[in-house]
């Protein structure tokens, strides 16, 4: 039987793997397809001919690209399970405002760091997304309001747009032999990026630190 459902996407992609915890939250079944980033298929340039990248969500033949609108769709189409983005509008705007600030500012700066010009460089970027997730901490505290989550008691869409993000994070601990998520400037990230990573929902998508840090060798600076 035909799948209504399929996501175009790349294991080591913390994009795609932001779309495929969204489709687990909501117990959507679906159609994975492996994208190999040196030949794309002729199937994702037809789907996503402006951008020509991963992932892409194809849903009753229709495609829709861009992770966190994938997030956002994912949602609304099937409201009936655990919702991902707040109910109050506020709260709601917040979150997107948040998602756009991990996307556009703290992502770009942390993947910065591998081809940094210099030790003072390096160091420069380092602390940039230690100041980062110390803001996202704060975040945290107020969305959270004690529960374990950015969306309270279930994964949220920040927990989404942030916990895609934490296998590259540890990579880049380890290649750099810093801590970006320690105990003294983030602890209620520590615990927070432990438990997401636990959800049923994300450790069968999470890539392993190994495989992703031999992939991270096959990349150009």
């Amino acid at each position: 039987m035909k799948s209504e459902v399929k996501l175009l996407g790349a294991w080591p992609s913390p994009f795609a793997m932001r779309a495929r915890v969204a489709l687990n939250i909501k117990s959507v079944e679906y159609e994975f397809l492996e994208e190999r980033l040196e030949a794309k298929s002729q199937l994702l340039l037809q789907s996503n001919p402006i951008f020509n990248k991963i992932p892409v969500l194809i849903h009753r033949d229709k495609p829709l690209s861009e992770s966190l609108i994938i997030v956002q769709y994912v949602d609304e189409v099937w409201s009936s399970a655990s919702p991902i983005l707040p109910s109050d509008p506020y709260d709601r705007a917040i979150a997107r405002f948040w998602g756009a600030y991990i996307d556009e500012k703290w992502y770009p700066t942390m993947r910065s760091i591998r081809g940094a010009e210099g030790q003072d460089e390096k160091k420069k970027l380092i602390e940039e997304v230690k100041e980062g997730l110390a803001l996202l901490e704060d975040v945290f505290k107020n969305s959270s309001k004690g529960k374990p989550f950015y969306g309270g008691d279930q994964i949220g869409f920040l927990d989404i747009a942030l916990g895609g993000f934490l296998g590259w994070l540890r990579v880049t601990e380890i290649a750099n032999g810093v801590k970006l998520l320690d105990q003294g400037n983030t602890p209620e990230l520590v615990k927070w990026a432990e438990r997401f990573c636990a959800h049923g929902a994300v450790k069968d998508v999470m890539p392993e630190t190994g495989k992703l840090i031999e992939f991270a060798k096959t990349l150009k600076r």
